[in-house]
């Protein structure tokens, strides 16, 4: 169309014309730049796309980054256990990252608990710790420090839910009610997940409890098919909409290619819905390729669902009535006023995939924290064998250059402060975000962190020389008399001679003995 065209046009006619024009300018530059970190966080992030769209964010939620490039505010509050004191974190820059280094030196010498989500978005929808509802007590804060993860390069946190945690906002502004469209989105992790209800983020009851079908639309995520048939093992992207679980207008999948994400460690999550009769599912590697859409199609066909009844609150973490048994992970999550075009669905998914969440830390070979490493044994039979997690529990495995992918990733470690003492150090796994190192029974598991007391020592390790003279030996920090050994090819916390087989004093101090080396993942 030309110039002249386009003055010739009646002057609500131009107005969509040059709307449709910007948005798929957006879209075009966001898809050009997908490989460039730091020019997508310059840039149009995920509400600007949406609000270019025409449905613009209502809630902004997100511990990690900033979700408008003009955003400066706060992302999020914690509050240190040794005093009650609370301190809001903030970003690196305008429209950036999470300054980690704030909580940080905040909750130094103490822990912290995640007190408030803020709403980045102008209707100031902020999240803050779930009270009791119809299936659920009160809940708790997540501890602050349960996530760690790299951004665009740069070390922040998600938020790791346990069962009995949970956020919400029951009073909320410019949130879909009555049929009203939406749409949402959430970032995730595949690994972090199980089959108890809910792990949801979206739109729920004003009241704490289950009102009725249709009264909830909300993204779920975990392993739980609440109706058969479920196809895989998942875990599946699906809505909940109250009194179910819906990966189809007949709940049941209707989708046999649809058998879930996988265990991968960064999900994007996406639903949308007309309030009416239609609603879709997409979901993404967040770390690469495009939104696949599971389901597109009517509203459930049974009663109470088309339309939908919406009130309009916001949950996170639990079902609309507190349901709180479910497990998951989210580091950043928006709704939108009403539905999304799919064109901005993937200018989003390229925003987010081109932050490289769980990129390289940047550091290798060190236990200097966030240096990401392999343990190598020291002992004569084994100098080719590395711990790595294999079924939830730490083996010692022959790791090689041709070893698979997925081993090199096993056996792949990211150094954290010790989560019991900062002079001593913890294990992350680096494709299990969250998970960590830890004893139980004395035997190594890859376990995600809980914010317990407990698990913080069993998942603590103090280094000092090798006790064979060869590299670093690294002693429990609740039990100090025993260390990290390998014995049978599983490794665990044992003394120099015991009761335990494992406690043998044959070839200990090789056993406890190891080379902190470069990474084995890339």
């Amino acid at each position: 169309m030309t110039l002249r065209a386009l003055r010739s046009c009646p002057p609500r006619a131009r107005r969509a014309l040059l709307s449709a024009l910007a948005a798929f300018a957006t879209v075009a530059a966001l898809v050009v730049g997908a490989g460039a970190p730091q020019a997508a966080a310059a840039s149009s992030l995920p509400c600007d796309v949406y609000a270019t769209a025409g449905t613009p964010c209502v809630a902004a939620h997100s511990l990690v980054r900033a979700l408008y490039s003009s955003y400066s505010g706060s992302l999020y509050q914690v509050q240190r256990a040794s005093d009650g004191a609370t301190a809001n974190i903030g970003l690196l820059a305008t429209g950036g990252y999470a300054n980690a280094a704030a909580q940080d030196s905040f909750c130094s010498g103490t822990t912290c608990i995640i007190t408030k989500i803020y709403d980045q978005s102008s209707k100031h929808n902020d999240l803050t710790v779930e009270g009791a509802g119809g299936a659920g007590a009160a809940d708790v804060g997540a501890p602050a420090d349960a996530l760690p993860v790299t951004l665009g390069g740069h070390q922040v946190y998600g938020l790791e839910i346990s069962a009995g945690m949970g956020y919400r906002d029951n009073s909320t502004s410019g949130v879909a009610t009555n049929g009203a469209a939406e749409g949402m989105y959430m970032v995730t992790s595949g690994t972090h997940v199980n089959g108890s209800c809910c792990f949801d983020y979206g739109n729920a009851e004003t009241n704490n409890k289950d009102t009725g079908n249709g009264h909830m639309d909300a993204i779920n995520f975990g392993t739980e098919c609440w109706f058969a048939p479920c196809y895989g093992s998942g875990p599946w992207v699906q809505a909940d909409l109250e009194n179910g679980l819906f990966q189809s207008n007949l709940g049941y999948s209707t989708n046999t290619s649809n058998t879930g994400t996988g265990a991968i460690p960064f999900v994007t999550a996406l639903l949308k819905n007309n309030g009416q009769d239609h609603f879709a599912l997409k979901w993404g590697n967040a770390q690469s390729g495009g939104l696949t859409t599971t389901y597109s199609g009517g509203e459930p066909t049974t009663s109470g669902y088309s339309p939908m009844h919406q009130e309009g609150a916001i949950v996170l973490g639990t079902g609309g009535d507190n349901s709180n048994g479910s497990i998951g992970s989210f580091f950043e999550g928006v709704m939108t006023s009403g539905i999304p075009t799919d064109a901005a669905d993937n200018a989003v998914q390229s925003n987010i995939v081109s932050v490289g969440y769980g990129g390289a830390t940047g550091s290798t070979g060190t236990l200097n924290p966030a240096s990401e490493i392999s343990l190598k044994a020291t002992t004569s039979c084994c100098t080719t064998d590395y711990v790595r997690h294999q079924a939830n529990a730490a083996v010692l495995s022959a790791i090689t250059s041709s070893s698979s992918a997925l081993d090199k990733s096993d056996a792949t470690w990211i150094v954290r402060r010790g989560l019991a003492s900062s002079s001593c150090v913890s294990f992350e796994s680096r494709n299990y975000p969250g998970d960590f190192l830890r004893h139980y029974n004395f035997k190594l598991l890859r376990q995600p962190m809980d914010g317990t007391a407990t698990f913080r020592a069993d998942a603590t390790f103090c280094p000092e020389t090798g006790k064979s003279g060869t590299g670093t030996s690294f002693a429990s920090y609740n039990y100090p008399t025993r260390y990290l050994r390998h014995y049978n090819y599983n490794v665990y916390i044992a003394s120099d001679g015991g009761s335990n087989a494992w406690d043998s004093a044959t070839s200990w101090s090789d056993d406890v003995s190891w080379v902190v080396s470069s990474p084995w993942a890339p």
